[in-house]
């Protein structure tokens, strides 16, 4: 099957989402733009790594290539939910960021698992999702992505795993309930 690249160069708008109740969340990225809507999967820790990076990757540009990134405003925060029906392409397999020069944009992609069973599947064949943001759409993703981490079940404080409202056996207690 050919590769689809799903290209939104900027798009109308770049969220992470959740669908679900705290501890069974599905976590999904969503690009509109045109008239369309791609969503793709993805796991927590891959939307807490890639707010990471893009808040990392924002200072280095400013702070190297003097690159303008504005502070976010709270007219900036986009706190509607996913557009439905989710209709998801695929699931994330690898995450890359990159930093245009030329235009001071930050270009994000997400790479496609390979189907199971085709693990020697060539990258060039897997499916793409890609978007170019202003460092202003960059902090409001930012913003939105750690607010929809950080809305998560609490960690332990002994072993940082995830608390279940029942309780959780912690490793620290030796497999004990507390």
């Amino acid at each position: 099957m050919p590769r689809q690249v799903y290209a939104f160069e900027p798009p109308e708008r770049f969220v992470a989402g959740t669908v679900g109740q705290p501890g069974e969340r599905a976590f999904y990225l969503q690009a509109s733009g045109g008239g369309r809507t791609v969503t793709v999967a993805l796991e927590k820790v891959q939307v807490a790594v890639l707010a990471e990076r893009l808040g990392e990757l924002l200072e280095e540009a400013s702070k190297r290539l003097g690159a303008e990134v504005p502070e976010l405003s709270s007219e900036g925060l986009d706190v509607l939910p996913l557009q439905t029906p989710l209709d998801e392409e695929f699931r994330v397999g690898t995450l890359g960021l990159a930093w245009d020069a030329a235009d001071s944009t930050v270009i994000v992609e997400a790479t496609a698992t390979a189907p199971d069973g085709e693990e020697e599947m060539d990258e060039e064949d897997l499916d793409v999702l890609r978007v170019r943001l202003t460092p202003a759409d960059c902090r409001a993703f930012v913003a939105r992505a750690l607010r929809l981490v950080a809305a998560g079940r609490p960690p332990c404080p002994l072993c940082g795993q995830p608390l279940d409202p029942a309780g959780h056996i912690c490793p620290r207690h030796n497999g004990y309930r507390r």
